[in-house]
């Protein structure tokens, strides 16, 4: 299992009226890790012609996170099986835990915008 790890700083647009991170804001950063896990380790013959699709969505809040906050992204696949996979977020202030996502993916063909079975090339990916 392949661990993906970003970086990112907390700003003013992450706020929200209780002076943290807005929770939609954490939704946002598990997307966009996802992607740029994706992005970065795929290659083009096959992201040109496959994408994901979230299928559901469950996070955990454990802590806020601040104005200026260095957070790091982590992000692994632990599983995947037919058109699906499970995706796992942790977001992390100094190595302390601040919310955790278990996200289930579609694999779809881009071209007729169908599920498509994950092949063993977009699976060790992921390893």
């Amino acid at each position: 299992m392949q661990l993906f790890e970003t970086k990112i700083t907390v700003t003013s647009d992450d706020i929200d009226n209780l002076n943290h991170v807005n929770n939609v804001r954490y939704v946002q950063w598990v997307e966009d890790v996802a992607k740029s896990h994706w992005f970065t380790k795929a290659p083009n013959s096959i992201t040109d012609h496959y994408l994901w699709i979230m299928l559901s969505h469950h996070i955990t809040y454990k802590k806020p996170a601040f104005l200026q906050d260095e957070i790091t992204l982590k992000t692994y696949v632990p599983n995947s099986e037919g058109v699906t996979c499970t995706r796992v977020v942790e977001i992390l202030n100094n190595d302390i835990l601040l919310a955790k996502s278990e996200t289930t993916w579609c694999f779809m063909d881009s071209n007729r915008m169908r599920p498509t079975r994950i092949t063993d090339e977009v699976k060790n990916i992921f390893l």
